[in-house]
This record gives C-alpha cells, sequence and structure tokens, in this order.
C-alpha cells in the first residue's frame, strides 16, 4: 500500500459494489462517472489487488474486496457519525457541561434551566456538582468544571465573574400575619422568629445592619448555610426569613407566601468561569440562557 487511503475513494468502493455499475456509482455520489473511474483506479493501486471482475454487464466485487468489505462499511459509518457530531457540536447540540454550583441552586432554580437547555439538545451532557463557595473557587481556579454558581466571591486573577444582584423577599407560611401587608420591613418582623443565613455571611450583616438601622430586633432562631433551607423550615411553620426571590418562588405552590422586602437587600451571585480554560461553545450558550433566566429576578 503505497498512498494514504481517501474516504472517497472507500465511498465509490461501497457505490460501485452496492449498484453493481459505474454510472449509476456516480449518480448516487453526485459525481461524473470519470471521476468515479478516477478514484476506484487510485484505490487499487493503494491497496494492490482487482477491486472488481465484469459479470453479465455487471461490476462484480473480487474476493478480496468482500473480505474487506466490513471494515470499510464500519470506516464509513464512523466518519458519518463524526460528520453528525461536528455538526452538533457546531449547533450547539453535543458536548459536556461542569457546572459547580451552591447547593440550594442544584435543587431550586438550577433544575429548571437545565431542562429547557436541554429539550432541544440530546447531544449534550452535564455533570452537576453542588458544593461551598470555597471549593467552588479551588474548582474554578483548578480548571476541573467549566461554570460555577456561587456567592461571596471576592476576586481572583485566574477566574472571570459576572455578578448579577438579585431581589430579596420576606417567606412565611401561607395563611401567616405578614400576607396583609405589601411589602416587609424589619419593624414588621419585630415579633416573629428569624430564619437567617450564617452569622459570617455578607447577608446576615448588611440584614443585621438593617434591623439595627430601624432600631428593631433581630429575633434570631434558626441558623442554615443555604436559603433553601430556611424557606423549608418557614414553610414548615418553624419561623419567616428573607431569602433570594429565585429559591423562594420555587416554593409559592407548597404553602409559602412572600412579599418584597425592604430596604433593598439584594442578594449577590456571581457567575465564574476559569479565565484560562477555553470554553466550548455548547458551555457559552448555557450560560448566557442561564443567565437570561436570572433577568426576572435581578434588580433593575
Amino acid at each position: 500500500m503505497n498512498q494514504t487511503l481517501r474516504v472517497r475513494q472507500l465511498e465509490a468502493l461501497m457505490a460501485v459494489t452496492t449498484n453493481g455499475s459505474v454510472t449509476a456509482a456516480a449518480v448516487d455520489l453526485g459525481v461524473s462517472q470519470p471521476a468515479v473511474s478516477r478514484l476506484l483506479s487510485d484505490l487499487e493501486k493503494s491497496l494492490g489487488f482487482q477491486l472488481f471482475d465484469r459479470r453479465e454487464g455487471r461490476l462484480v466485487p473480487t474476493q478480496e474486496v468482500r473480505y474487506l468489505l466490513p471494515s470499510v462499511e464500519r470506516v464509513l459509518e464512523l466518519m458519518n457519525q463524526i460528520s453528525d457530531v461536528s455538526q452538533d457540536i457546531t449547533q450547539r447540540k453535543a458536548g459536556h457541561i461542569r457546572v459547580a454550583c451552591l447547593p440550594g441552586f442544584a435543587t431550586s432554580h438550577l433544575p429548571n434551566v437545565v431542562a429547557g437547555f436541554l429539550k432541544d439538545r440530546p447531544g449534550v451532557t452535564l455533570t452537576i456538582e453542588p458544593d461551598r463557595p470555597e471549593r467552588i473557587l479551588e474548582w474554578m481556579i483548578g480548571e476541573q468544571y467549566d461554570f460555577g454558581i456561587t456567592d461571596s466571591f471576592n476576586g481572583h486573577p485566574a477566574v472571570e465573574s459576572n455578578n448579577i444582584d438579585v431581589r430579596t423577599v420576606c417567606v412565611f407560611p401561607t395563611g401567616h400575619q405578614l400576607e396583609n401587608l405589601s411589602t416587609i420591613a424589619p419593624a414588621d418582623l419585630a415579633d416573629c422568629k428569624l430564619i437567617h443565613t450564617r452569622r459570617d455571611s455578607d447577608f446576615f450583616s448588611r440584614l443585621s445592619k438593617a434591623f439595627h438601622n430601624v432600631n428593631a430586633t433581630l429575633n434570631s432562631h434558626i441558623e442554615v448555610r443555604q436559603f433553601t433551607a430556611a424557606c423549608e423550615l418557614a414553610m414548615k411553620g418553624v419561623g419567616v426569613s428573607v431569602v433570594s426571590e429565585l429559591d423562594a418562588v420555587q416554593y409559592a405552590s407548597r404553602g409559602l407566601s412572600f412579599r418584597p422586602f425592604t430596604p433593598e437587600l439584594p442578594h449577590t451571585l456571581s457567575l465564574v468561569r476559569p479565565i484560562l480554560k477555553q470554553p466550548s461553545l455548547v458551555t457559552l450558550e448555557f450560560i448566557e440562557q442561564f443567565k437570561e433566566s436570572l433577568t426576572p429576578f435581578a434588580v433593575q
């Protein structure tokens, strides 16, 4: 075998084998008869044996070609698969995305976004890994994940960040007296047990300051790490909480009500990705779709 085989030569071989003539093969391939003859001639020289015998006006594959055909079929099938996959990649319909997120997001807002994104992209797969903000930052720096959803991000030279401020609301069980109010302020919560985020979090610091500024008492009852846990507890009547509206809406039909909280205390979400890791086209499209999903909840 003196020359490298070309896919077009193998396609000509299969077309003539199937049709029994160069004329019909040329029609199938959309090329001229001389072009098919040239492909077969070059292939025959490369392989070093005769490809066809002529019997009763038809070209019949030789025994050598019959032995070779299963391998040729596998090669052509693989080339078709590569072509289909590459087209899916170009159209953002194939690929794998590794997403790291806060634990609450894995069970609240993110699943809806993922379901909508995958609906018309059967070739796309995802890995979703929930963890603490500190671990998400480590993964981004180490380029272990393509995209991260976190908070409390203070910046890092190896990580690109897009911060989005999301509205916060006060959540409480359906039927609670707070339902009579159109907005809820710290003074309205003076007699309520409060479920809140960790005391060392930026959000709790700002919430405490809002109470302090109007001389209202913050009745700390339960400290949690995630807004989803606060929603679950509030839904069960354990207390009330101030959380991201993103999380609150997930419980709106499950016995939890909410009202806007004033003064405005936006919760900042950080959408992060490694700077030096070139994102795939489908990853960039997913990030954009996720950003768009936050628009109805973003502080204007």
